[in-house]
């Protein structure tokens, strides 16, 4: 019987790191981009409103996210040795990922226009979305139709801006049905 052949760790490592590198620039680049897509807060002049977060209100958002990524910067060091990958790519994949987890954390821009949702850097068309029944008291959730499991997109600010997008939203997407 032959014995597999497996690719070399440290090739298979590079392609890794590189994809997240890809991911960690995209996500990145999104979020600056949205605070040149929504340049003013409050009331919009096409009867939309902005608004944004701060860092606790994105923490609270994203908790799912960020123990996912704790859990990703630990993992890959129990593998190692096994696998007998380089160390210096398990720094740089834990480098990126803390770089992603800090910008889990920066302040977010959002807004609702009557055609589309703006949230972390991306743009949703209404008929792409729909709203729960049941809502979190303290944050708004939206489901992505057809995103499977994938499909939450929690939405974080004040309380306050979340109330009043709410409604919003709920004018909207009662007016498309």
């Amino acid at each position: 019987m032959r014995e597999l052949e497996l690719p070399n760790a440290d090739f298979f490592a590079a392609l890794v790191v590189f994809s997240l590198g890809i991911i960690v620039l995209w996500d990145g680049w999104m979020i600056w981009r949205s605070t040149k897509e929504i340049p003013s807060l409050g009331n919009l002049a096409n009867g939309g409103f902005a608004w944004s977060s701060i860092s606790n209100q994105e923490a609270f958002r994203q908790w799912g996210n960020l123990f996912s990524m704790a859990a990703m910067m630990v993992l890959p060091w129990s593998l190692a040795s096994v696998t007998d990958t380089s160390i210096y790519w398990l720094i740089i994949w834990d480098v990126l990922l803390a770089i992603h987890l800090i910008s889990l954390l920066v302040p977010k821009r959002y807004a609702v226009t009557p055609s589309h949702l703006f949230a972390d850097g991306q743009k949703y068309s209404w008929d792409m979305l729909r709203l729960p029944i049941r809502q979190p008291k303290k944050r708004l959730i939206l489901h992505r139709k057809g995103w499977w499991i994938f499909a939450p997109l929690p939405i974080g600010g004040a309380i306050e801006d979340l109330e009043v997008v709410r409604k919003y939203i709920r004018s909207l997407l009662s007016e498309e049905q």
